[in-house]
């Protein structure tokens, strides 16, 4: 069994209330979502792994059983380029549980009008494997978000 930790402080809120369609469908996968809080922030890894997927606004880390798991920062984020988002490792890395990965201003992505909601999200998952999904109350970096059969 994997457990999931939170990569962002701030609200968890579910899936359901993401305001993009493939995430809130869980198209994408099960999983939950953080509102983070506006601050300048650091992501981080969500559980120990190998980074198979590395871009500004998402990235993936896949555990030794084969679960891999998506933290996107922010809805649409994709559109800034980049920009406001610094990549602190690189696809291919071995990372811990807690370790930074990605360098961000939530605050400044709802300036340039997108959400900084942030799915995290268990790819090719079943809404079953998953236990525990917290979907609501406040989340620290680090704090149990669900565990994956």
């Amino acid at each position: 069994m994997t457990t999931v930790t939170s990569p962002l402080t701030g609200r968890a809120i579910g899936l359901a209330a993401v305001p993009d369609p493939v995430f809130s469908g869980a198209m994408v996968g099960p999983g939950t979502a953080i509102d983070p809080v506006r601050e300048p922030t650091v992501a981080v890894a969500p559980v120990d792994g190998l980074v198979v997927s590395m871009h500004p606004h998402a990235f993936v880390v896949v555990d030794e059983e084969g679960h891999g798991v998506l933290t996107h920062l922010g809805i649409d984020t994709v559109q800034l380029n980049g920009e406001g988002f610094e990549l602190l490792v690189k696809k291919g890395d071995e990372v811990k549980r807690g370790q930074a990965v990605v360098r961000w201003n939530p605050a400044a992505v709802e300036a340039a009008g997108k959400s900084p909601i942030s799915p995290i999200v268990a790819l090719e998952a079943t809404t079953d494997a998953l236990g525990g999904v917290v979907e609501a109350g406040e989340v620290a970096s680090g704090d149990a978000l669900f565990s994956w059969q």
